[in-house]
């Protein structure tokens, strides 16, 4: 690695050395860089355990346990300056240990993880997040036994390498990272590379190792809830025609939620939500920054009182501080979208709560956007809908 000087046009050597040399450790430098930083192994997993030990009749303990964006599970191996021998050995064990994992104990070992750093969340609502949003009940993991295993090390022994490469021809999931510290006078630089498999031959072997591995029965339940719920809006939509001027124009969906727009805001949106636990009506306030979202929140409340009265009942809420969006929602608890004989009841509870809850919101929110100066979305002209 150099150094460009702009001032003599030259560049200048940045010195390579070992981690042992910089008086780093394993456990408690690299491996907490890597728990702060897990995208610098060149995508984004979600670290849910440090130093696991949660496997039966043994005390082993596995340096990081993570989760992709595909729900695997991601067994994270750190070595200072060289690997040794056996890493690759111990990898396997450990991800055969995590094999067994369900959903529920992941989410525990998840939790423990998270009230041992104190943050107060919760690791369901965090683990819908991580995926997008989706409902947890909805989440898959660790269902296709595809563990994967990732390798960090400032070199890699030739029998470590001969054995991943071994491995990946079986479509085993293993990476191999070389970390490599720089020393520049009193800085120190610090650059991880994938060096197996290749970053260009990559996609390919994962494509291969998801094909083979595909879950059947997991994916064709998912296309059961994505019919079930397209079906429910399609019966809903009809409903609302002529009755608000939102979702006048609106298409149904797989998803287990349906927006429109309609506040005279840009960034704010109303939506239907139904669940196998409980349906809602929501205002949605998801601007791209979380500062706008606050303030737009915290301008809304101060019409409450108001907005109450207007709907006839208490809303629920709900500043969400952990999170970007904020949102007023009113719930309707012990009903299922995945029971059919209760859909008209549903379907009834949201449109009537949606008419009222856009009709108790028109002004207010009128007030919060000349209040604020936000920018509008496409303006709507509610004295004709």
């Amino acid at each position: 690695m150099y150094l460009i000087n702009k001032q003599t046009n030259a560049i200048e050597n940045i010195k390579a050395v070992t981690f042992s040399e910089l008086g780093f450790r394993e456990r408690g430098h690299l491996q907490e860089w890597l728990a702060g930083h897990p995208e610098a192994l060149g995508e984004e997993l979600l670290i849910i355990q440090k130093e696991f030990s949660g496997f039966n009749d043994t005390n082993e303990r596995l340096d990081l346990l993570a989760l992709d964006k595909k729900g695997n599970i991601v067994v994270i191996e750190n070595k200072l300056d060289d690997t040794g021998r056996d890493v690759t050995w111990q990898a396997l064990k450990y991800a055969s240990y995590c094999s067994t994992l369900t959903k529920e104990q992941i989410r525990n070992i998840y939790q423990e993880y998270l009230d041992r750093k104190g943050t107060g969340d919760e690791a369901r609502t965090r683990l819908s997040e991580f995926f997008s949003n989706t409902e947890y009940d909805e989440l898959s993991l660790n269902s296709r036994q595809s563990q994967r295993i990732m390798l960090v090390a400032g070199s890699f022994r030739k029998e470590v390498t001969s054995t991943v490469l071994w491995l990946l021809n079986y479509k085993l999931r293993v990476q191999c990272f070389k970390a490599t510290p720089y020393a520049l006078n009193d800085q120190v630089f610090l650059t991880i590379e994938q060096i197996i498999p290749t970053k260009d031959a990559e996609d390919y072997v994962i494509s291969m190792a998801d094909k083979a591995q595909e879950d059947f029965h997991t994916q064709e339940e998912l296309k059961e809830r994505h019919h079930i719920r397209l079906a429910f809006w399609n019966m809903l939509l009809p409903k609302i025609k002529g009755r608000s001027p939102i979702f006048q124009n609106t298409n149904p969906t797989k998803d287990h939620w349906l927006s429109a727009g309609g506040t005279g805001i840009a960034g704010l949106s109303y939506a239907f939500v139904v669940t196998r636990s409980y349906v809602s009506v929501e205002l949605t306030i998801g601007k791209a920054e979380t500062v706008e979202n606050k303030q737009v929140f915290d301008e809304l409340i101060r019409f409450k009182d108001e907005i109450t009265a207007a709907f006839g009942d208490e809303l629920s809420w709900e500043r969400l501080d952990n999170r970007k969006m904020c949102r007023v929602a009113y719930y309707k608890e012990g009903v299922s979208i995945f029971e059919k004989q209760e859909w008209e009841s549903m379907a009834d509870f949201l449109i009537m709560n949606m008419i009222k809850l856009e009709q108790c919101f028109r002004e207010p929110l009128k007030k919060v956007k000349q209040q604020l100066n936000v920018p509008s979305e496409v303006i709507i002209d509610y004295a004709k809908g």
